[in-house]
């Protein structure tokens, strides 16, 4: 067992005041979820997790019917490490009764609302997530890292995991306003459920990805007809789901990204952004028939769809919102309506780190921590008290790191560097592509 397990606690802290735990995630989404769970045999006090929500969740609002996952039911918690471990899809369905009704419904990617309930099911399996505790800041004094609430320090660990996901993205025109009417896309299935349809009401729905065509579809089943949909891209472009577009999102190829120039990284990035972030065929093929069939049946399309354009200038007038949109080839147009949906993507949550903490770390050129191969952040206790991140290295480890293709392979490399062994092995061998 390496020396930074099991370390006698420092002079001049007391046990009783504060709980302590070797190891903690902050966060209790499906990065950490996955870590806790291929922990749970190898830590020797496995992992707590602290969720500042109340209970399990993941993207409450965006699980409307016939949503779905980008990924493979196979790309589990667990499955890519340790397809023995008791929390896989596989085992949900089992122990659940529910394996022959999805079997028999076949589903090529599973719905979304099962894969929420399959986060709650292995949380409420593990036992170790907090909920209803929110940490705002992570300090480090005494050997010894010491999270802090708002009402001041809840405990100490060892080693910290953050695996704080994400929080939406708007254009800057947006920024700070509070305009009646303006709608996130996770906030859309509960605004909707509040008020009565008006179907020939316009509606505005801003962002060209999965989440912006879901929105579209979710007005559509509402009753909405006249629906406009503005994107960036000059086209509202299909996810690339091809057998060479994910070798992107395999271990082999991630070692070789590791090893790039950092030029290159963001160029590669970029370039392969449409095997991550675009719409998958299923759904466009959905809205593109919605509309046609509307057409054949009302003389005319309810989707509007506006490729090419960005949202430059917002303002809200008489209960209507204006919209100034930037067009790739030129000019300017304006959009109005009731409604705005915002679909605009995601960022990294901050990371809640003292000033002093921070101090003790290596940053890059932006003030980030820098983020080494193990997930790891440098820093100067480093060799006794280790710090991961999760989800926010998209240009230091590729276009999978914020995506759920590799949750296992990751856990299974932090935890391997947690425990300075290779407690899980990750084989990729049969490759027909050759990188370097």
């Amino acid at each position: 067992m390496p020396e930074r397990f099991g370390v006698t606690p420092p002079p001049g802290w007391d046990d009783q005041v504060l709980p302590h735990h070797e190891v903690v995630g902050l966060g209790a989404g499906p990065a950490n979820l996955s870590l806790a769970a291929l922990g749970a045999d190898q830590l020797p006090s496995g992992a707590v997790l602290f969720e500042r929500r109340e209970g399990p969740a993941w993207h409450p609002g965006l699980l409307g019917a016939g949503t779905q996952l980008q990924t493979s039911w196979i790309k589990d918690l667990v499955s890519l490490a340790d397809p023995r471990n008791r929390l896989s899809f596989l085992n949900y369905l089992v122990t659940t009764g529910r394996i022959y009704a999805f079997l028999n419904a076949q589903y090529e990617s599973i719905p979304r609302l099962e894969y929420a309930r399959y986060l709650a099911w292995a949380a409420g399996e593990l036992g170790c997530v907090r909920y209803g505790t929110q940490i705002d800041e992570v300090d480090f004094t005494g050997g010894r890292f010491v999270l802090s609430g708002p009402d001041g320090p809840l405990a100490t660990a060892d080693h910290v995991v953050f695996g704080l996901g994400t929080r939406p993205e708007v254009p800057a025109c947006f920024e700070g306003q509070d305009i009646e009417g303006v709608v996130l896309a996770e906030h859309l299935e509960s605004h909707l459920a509040a008020v009565s349809a008006k179907p020939y009401e316009q509606v505005i729905v801003v962002g060209g990805g999965q989440t912006g065509a879901e929105c579209v579809l979710n007005l559509l089943q509402r009753g909405y007809r006249d629906i406009r949909w503005i994107g960036r891209r000059p086209w509202f472009a299909p996810m690339d789901d091809s057998p060479s577009a994910n070798d992107f999102y395999r271990p082999t190829y991630l070692r070789f990204f590791q090893g790039l120039p950092e030029g290159v990284r963001e160029r590669y990035a970029a370039e392969q952004t449409l095997t991550s972030d675009g719409v998958s065929m299923a759904t466009l093929q959905q809205l593109y028939q919605a509309n046609y069939e509307a057409s054949l049946r009302e003389g005319r399309s309810p989707v509007m769809m506006l490729p090419g354009r960005s949202v430059v200038e917002v303002a809200h007038r008489h209960g209507t919102i204006a919209l100034w949109c930037e067009r790739d080839w030129g000019g300017r147009e304006r959009h109005a309506a009731r409604s705005v949906v915002l679909a605009t993507g995601r960022r990294a949550t901050p990371l809640p780190l003292s000033a002093r903490l921070l101090d003790l770390m290596e940053t890059d050129t932006s003030g980030e921590p820098v983020i080494d191969s193990d997930y790891s952040i440098r820093w100067k206790h480093s060799e006794r008290n280790r710090m991961y991140v999760q989800n926010r290295s998209r240009v230091g480890h590729g276009l999978a790191d914020p995506n759920l293709s590799l949750l296992a392979v990751r856990s299974a490399v932090i935890l391997n560097s947690l425990l300075d062994r290779q407690a899980f092995a990750i084989r990729d061998e049969q490759m027909s592509t050759v990188w370097a």
